[in-house]
């Protein structure tokens, strides 16, 4: 009886010790999780710092040698030739040319394409479009500024003889087509996540499809739609290597999307080459229309922010 007590006693003593060996490991290995990902999220704002440090360091040492309002409120951009002028306006006017040309181009196609996708196309249709829309948000931009050379603008040389080789319209074209698939998705996902119950509702009610779709579904995921637009938007004003292959670097102030024109990333690109000595005043302004870049894109965010605050919906 004495050595049957013993063997249990031994037995306990073993499984205690390796809960307790279990119990190290587990509180080890939740730490060393813990602590990675927070370093990475410390890697992630170090990062942004710096960016932002370094981008205000040069802007500031920009604009001690041209006054703020020249650069924002002149009306001609030549900072390479003499004399020189360094009014941005020309580079904003081409860079909304360009977001609002692929803003007419991919906002009706994206909401109907998902639309479409999610309401009305059987399943072998599904099978074929998504991934086709999948494969296009994966083609690299500069695949898409020599399709726009070689394809859109030839077609669009049939239709107005004038357009000029390097033109905002190919530009748009060509952007409009790259964040199409965006929204798409996007909005295709903002509608699918609805509760089932308001479509069924609405079928109930005698409604068709397109009443469903126009006046339930639509209306009810208006924010999240809202907010692909303005993500897509923001891509379109980022956007760099399509939209100087395909609208050219002159900087103009024009709203005529048959006339060559330069964006602001297109500027940094061609200040990027190496031929503008580092150090300058001609360097400086890449950072400081950088800035304004940046600025741009960052009030993009908050009147997103804002409009999901203002329907009371929870950023994710």
């Amino acid at each position: 009886m004495f050595h049957f007590l013993k063997l249990i006693m031994r037995s306990l003593l073993k499984r205690s010790n390796l809960f307790k060996a279990n119990s190290i490991k587990k509180d080890w290995f939740d730490s060393f999780v813990k602590g990675s990902l927070g370093l990475c999220a410390l890697i992630s704002i170090i990062t942004t710092f710096s960016i932002i440090f370094i981008l205000g360091k040069e802007t500031l040492l920009f604009f001690e040698q041209v006054p703020i309002g020249d650069f924002l409120f002149g009306t001609k951009w030549e900072p390479l030739l003499e004399p020189q002028s360094f009014g941005v306006l020309p580079l904003i006017s081409g860079t909304f040319l360009i977001v609002i040309g692929s803003s007419l181009v991919a906002i009706p196609a994206g909401l109907l394409t998902s639309i479409y996708l999610g309401e009305y196309a059987g399943p072998r249709t599904k099978a074929i479009v998504k991934p086709i829309l999948e494969i296009l948000a994966g083609i690299p931009t500069v695949v898409y500024g020599y399709f726009a050379l070689t394809v859109i603008t030839p077609m669009l040389k049939m239709i107005f003889p004038s357009i000029e080789v390097f033109n905002a319209l190919s530009g748009s074209i060509v952007v409009g087509i790259m964040i199409l698939p965006m929204i798409s998705s996007l909005c295709d996902d903002a509608m699918s996540s609805l509760p089932r119950s308001l479509k069924e509702g609405g079928y109930a009610m005698g409604a068709t499809s397109f009443e469903v779709v126009w006046s339930i579904l639509v209306p009810t995921a208006l924010p999240r739609i809202v907010a692909a637009f303005i993500l897509a938007i923001s891509r379109a004003i980022g956007e760099t290597m399509a939209v100087v292959m395909a609208a050219g670097a002159t900087p103009k102030m024009t709203m005529n999307f048959l006339e060559s024109i330069q964006t602001m990333t297109s500027y940094i690109v061609q200040v990027s080459l190496g031929d503008t000595p580092a150090g300058g005043v001609e360097y400086q302004t890449c950072f400081a229309v950088g800035a304004v870049l940046f600025v741009m894109t960052l009030v993009m965010n908050i009147i997103g922010r804002k409009f999901y605050k203002r329907f009371n919906l929870e950023i994710e």
